[in-house]
């Protein structure tokens, strides 16, 4: 499908549809506020509404502007995340906080251009903001938006090719409305996360039924066409639990990148055989706990808990920190290590 044959009359329908029958309600709608905007943008990757809507008002209360949020310590803002996940949004908040605001007017930048070079921010949330806060007139493709303009077309490329998704990019530009912009924006974002869902999709309910592509071929599900699947990997590690007399637990800070990156955690260790040799010199041999399963994005992760109660001061092979139960909810926890101690 070329740009000249489009259907054209997506955007006002999509635009009229939203006005009437779309979300109005969401803490972050109804403002132009770029700070608000983007803090809901970054909190929405990957992440539910329902998830978000809690984290998103606890954020703002305790960081309530982009100065706030910059002034804060990473650890406070990795501690305020706990439990969303995907770590590297956090961390990637709080630089672009520190960017934004230490600009001549500590300000956003105006058009999507400027706010995607900002860090952390792509192309799609650049618009987003652009859209929704500016006014400009820009294309957004999230992965539910791949989605809704696959099926609206019936995009057969494969969006695991960059060129394929350059090409649907150009679609997504050449569907854009001449007006009602942040309508037509929250319109596709609204049919992406309810009507036009991954799997049995609502095409009766869909505004833009008629015009489908997808949905006249009765193949929707197809739709979009990615055929380079991610190889799942597995990772097995011995984790250490040692709380001295005090009720203290010894935790370790995370390197600044890879899996966890900046949380603090138990000593980790990559056997069985290096945990023994850590716990030598301790009395008695530390608790087994029940082994734990945790999924992330690209690959499986079983850690095996091993409890030791230390019956006198700390262990001097240890290197961490002490931190008392009660403080352990101001330290950012991976979410398994949290549901753990609790």
């Amino acid at each position: 499908m070329t740009t000249t044959n489009l259907p054209l009359d997506f955007g006002p329908l999509l635009v009229a549809w939203q006005r009437k029958h779309g979300r109005h309600e969401l803490p972050w709608q109804n403002t132009q506020d770029p700070y608000r905007v983007w803090l809901s943008e970054i909190m929405l990757q990957q992440t539910q509404v329902t998830t978000v809507l809690a984290y998103y008002q606890r954020f703002l209360q305790r960081f309530p502007t982009v100065a706030d949020l910059a002034a804060a310590s990473l650890d406070e803002v990795l501690a305020m995340w706990q439990g969303l996940g995907y770590y590297s949004r956090a961390r990637n908040l709080h630089r672009c906080a520190v960017v934004v605001a230490a600009r001549a007017d500590g300000a956003f930048p105006r058009t999507a251009a400027e706010l995607a070079e900002l860090p952390g921010i792509g192309r799609s949330t650049a618009a987003a903001i652009a859209a929704f806060c500016f006014g400009e007139r820009v294309a957004i493709l999230d992965g539910n938006v791949k989605r809704v303009l696959s099926r609206l077309l019936a995009f057969d490329g494969d969006l695991a090719s960059s060129a394929q998704e350059k090409l649907l990019w150009r679609h997504a530009e050449a569907l854009l409305p001449t007006e009602g912009i942040t309508a037509y924006t929250q319109g596709l974002m609204d049919l992406g996360s309810s009507i036009c869902s991954t799997r049995s999709p609502q095409c009766l309910l869909c505004p833009a039924s008629e015009l489908c592509a997808a949905r006249a071929a009765g193949e929707a599900e197809r739709y979009p066409v990615r055929t380079r699947k991610l190889k799942r990997g597995r990772r097995e590690n011995w984790w250490l639990w040692l709380e001295n007399p005090a009720g203290e637990v010894l935790l370790q800070q995370r390197p600044e990148t890879g899996v966890w990156a900046g949380l603090w955690t138990l000593p980790l260790f990559d056997d069985e055989a290096a945990l023994k040799q850590a716990t030598r010199d301790l009395e008695g041999e530390p608790e087994v706990l029940p082994r734990i399963e945790h999924a992330l994005t690209h690959f499986d992760w079983v850690l095996h808990p091993r409890r030791a109660m230390l019956t006198n001061g700390h262990a001097a092979m240890a290197e961490g920190q002490w931190v008392a139960r009660e403080r352990l909810a101001s330290y950012a926890l991976p979410a398994p290590l949290k549901k753990l101690l609790a």
